[in-house]
């Protein structure tokens, strides 16, 4: 008899609004889409309402509860408003009716969210996210929805979890199902954090290489280059950009920074060591004598040791003899301001190192404190219309 009405509208009412009483809800986070900034959710929920015109008369017809095809009774349909993607599904091919009109149904939703997530943390972001739920409505004529018992079940996929879930109504026509979130800061730290930390310390302890030979020079290339093929894999997997862009970009932009610094410096270092600090000035040029200048055979007789020594000999010996002692005595003042420049390279090197070592030390301390403590405000109720 009921089935023979082929009834399929909403039950009709002096102040044609309809009461769908949703006595439990059950909640799972799928997944949470860092890159693109979405919420994948499912929930199932368990349906009431009432349509008098299913009703029948107990004493004609015995049965007080009847099973009917739901494809021949009408149901609500239910929205994520904030969902890109909204499907709701009938939890089975049948509902249940009582004799009083009263009906029982189950329904799944999924529903894919646009969750604008503060990842200013990251990866030790967390935040909420809200689910917003309602039926049609327009103009006070429609459906409201009446929460019951709110449920949370396998809270935890991939890199986040769920903290909580809670119900919240801001508006007549729409309710909250309010998402904690966090991330599982382990494997986001090991395979980001871990890596750069790592590289750094080995740039700092690179100083123990001698500046000379390019073995320093070439270890420090090295680390540069492999920090860029690092950051150029991992792009995938660094969250995208938000109301608060994730402070990890710019945790990385530092690192290189600090990589190619480190890099310049020992460059330059190297060329210290070898030729002074007058290498970028102008290169040293020997001045040219003239021959038969008075005044340099006066200071070639007046230096001491061998250069003053009388030879008896013939006078090419005594020539032959003066290029040589010019020859050692310019290959030992090369000798000398060879380990001059040498030892002001070292120098100069241990200081930077330590202003280095020191640099790197407390800015990652800083960036650590800022992901852990700092905080982000963002509006996730911006859809709110």
């Amino acid at each position: 008899m009921l089935i023979k009405k082929e009834y399929q509208s909403q039950p009709q009412y002096e102040n044609c609004t309809q009461m769908i009483k949703v006595p439990f809800i059950e909640y799972q986070t799928l997944a949470v889409d860092t890159k693109n900034l979405r919420l994948i959710s499912r929930l199932q929920a368990m349906i009431v309402w009432r349509d008098p015109e299913l009703g029948w008369n107990t004493s004609i017809y015995e049965y007080n509860e009847v099973v009917l095809p739901v494809d021949k009774v009408w149901t609500p349909e239910i929205h994520v408003t904030n969902g890109i993607m909204t499907t709701m599904k009938h939890g089975s091919r049948d509902l249940l009716v009582t004799s009083n009109g009263t009906v029982m149904h189950s329904v799944i939703i999924n529903a894919e969210v646009n969750c604008e997530v503060n990842l200013f943390n990251y990866p030790f972001a967390a935040d909420e996210c809200p689910v917003a739920i309602q039926t049609w409505t327009h103009d006070g004529c429609g459906t409201e929805l009446e929460f019951g018992e709110l449920k949370m079940v396998d809270g935890t996929h991939g890199d986040w979890q769920t903290d909580s879930v809670a119900l919240q109504k801001k508006r007549d026509d729409r309710n909250y199902i309010m998402v904690g979130l966090s991330i599982k800061f382990t494997n986001p730290f090991i395979t980001l954090m871990l890596p750069s930390i790592l590289i750094i310390l080995a740039d700092a302890v690179s100083f123990s290489l001698p500046l000379g030979g390019g073995e320093r020079n070439s270890f420090k290339v090295t680390l540069v280059l492999s920090f860029t093929m690092f950051l150029i894999i991992l792009n995938d997997q660094l969250p995208g950009d938000s109301q608060c862009s994730p402070i990890i970009r710019i945790h990385f932009c530092i690192c290189l920074v600090l990589l190619v610094l480190s890099m310049l410096v020992s460059l330059v270092l190297t060329r210290v060591a070898k030729d002074g600090l007058n290498f970028c000035c102008c290169s040293k040029m020997p001045s040219p004598k003239k021959a038969g200048n008075k005044e340099d055979k006066e200071d070639e007789e007046a230096k001491p040791d061998i250069s003053v020594v009388q030879l008896n000999g013939p006078e090419e010996d005594r020539q032959m003899l003066r290029k040589v002692v010019k020859f050692l005595e310019a290959f030992d003042t090369k000798e000398q301001e060879s380990d001059k420049n040498q030892k002001l390279a070292d120098t100069m090197d241990k200081i930077f190192f330590w202003i280095y070592f020191i640099s790197a030390t407390l800015y990652f301390c800083a960036m650590i404190y800022v992901m852990v403590r700092r905080t982000c405000s963002v509006n996730h109720f911006d859809f709110w219309y």
